[in-house]
């Protein structure tokens, strides 16, 4: 059993029990030391029957207790990876579209999990039962680039910069029309959708902080090329914030606009567009510090064959229309 005492400051006073955790250990979420608090494995002052939302005090001590990580649930099996990045300590993957990361209702088998444990046998417990190694995650209709962590001390470490945002994260996405500017940055927040429970929102009234940096790779005419930087990783973010913007994702049966489509006059460019049945988003690149040896890792991967031949047409359509660049 692993346990971290920590004193608490006079910054820190006031604080919410939860979010003093998340502070002091920073790859806790809120929702996970809560779980920890109703366990009674933090104990305050000597005791264990704090709530997440009391008020920490300067001076007071708070342990908190970590429980050994379970076991694996997941079997191996042998699917394909396609490995950009390996060493004893994480690997970096190119995730193909249509592949679920990890186990959950509905998808036991054929996710990433199951793919990476035939792979290397054994992972970083720190994620859970049914997500070992897994430091971040990629929507199932998203392609490219995920990080797994194959040991604790490497977990830790990277599940720190993702949750301070220094882990540079740069996607491809494939939008409809073409942007007034040639970049832009949406600051808005995004959260639950108030009425329509599994979609997000920039309306939420309890929608986190979202910071999206975009800019033009390529304009088609009906539609456009952008690269995308995350400063922030929020459920759904990028399909959120450009949706909002008025450039909705082609493919995103969520967020996306078939009406935009339908109303293409080309038939065989808006059959194409119809056909993409998953959102054009691609994790192009990464950039981060090696949890353990601490130097500089950048790693990248192609756009996949199905946004490759989709742009490919969409610059042939511009350049008919005399548009596109």
């Amino acid at each position: 059993m692993e346990k971290e005492v920590f004193t608490v400051g006079t910054v820190d006073d006031g604080l919410r029990l939860d979010v003093f955790l998340t502070r002091r250990d920073r790859i806790l979420s809120r929702s996970q030391a809560a779980r920890l608090i109703d366990g009674g494995r933090v104990r305050v002052g000597g005791k264990a029957s704090a709530k997440a939302s009391y008020r920490v005090r300067a001076g007071e001590e708070v342990a908190l207790e970590r429980p050994p990580a379970e076991s694996c649930s997941a079997i191996p099996e042998d699917i394909p990876l396609k490995v950009v990045f390996e060493d004893d300590a994480l690997l970096v993957i190119d995730k193909p579209a249509g592949m679920v990361v990890h186990p959950a209702a509905g998808n036991a088998s054929g996710t990433l999990v199951n793919a990476v444990l035939f792979h290397c046998s054994s992972l970083s417990g720190i994620g859970g039962v049914q997500r070992p190694g897994i430091v971040h995650r990629l929507d199932k209709g998203t392609s490219g680039l995920i990080v797994v962590a194959k040991t604790d001390e490497a977990h830790r470490g990277l599940a720190e910069q993702f949750k301070a945002h220094r882990v540079e994260k740069h996607y491809l996405a494939l939008v409809l029309g073409q942007p007034a500017q040639e970049q832009g940055t949406i600051d808005a927040p995004v959260g639950r959708h108030s009425v329509e429970r599994k979609k997000m929102s920039i309306h939420s009234r309890r929608g986190k902080q979202a910071l999206t940096l975009w800019r033009v790779e390529a304009l088609y005419g009906v539609a456009s090329l952008l690269d995308v930087e995350i400063r922030t990783g929020r459920t759904h973010q990028i399909r959120v914030h450009l949706a909002s913007l008025g450039h909705p994702i082609i493919g995103d049966a969520v967020y996306g606009n078939m009406k935009r489509i339908r109303g293409i006059e080309d038939p065989l460019l808006r059959a194409r567009l119809s056909a993409m049945k998953r959102q054009a988003l691609h994790a192009r690149s990464l950039r981060f510090s090696h949890p353990l040896s601490h130097r500089d890792l950048y790693v990248t991967a192609a756009l996949p064959d199905d946004m490759a031949g989709l742009c490919s047409l969409l610059k042939a359509y511009g350049e008919g229309q005399g548009e596109g660049r």
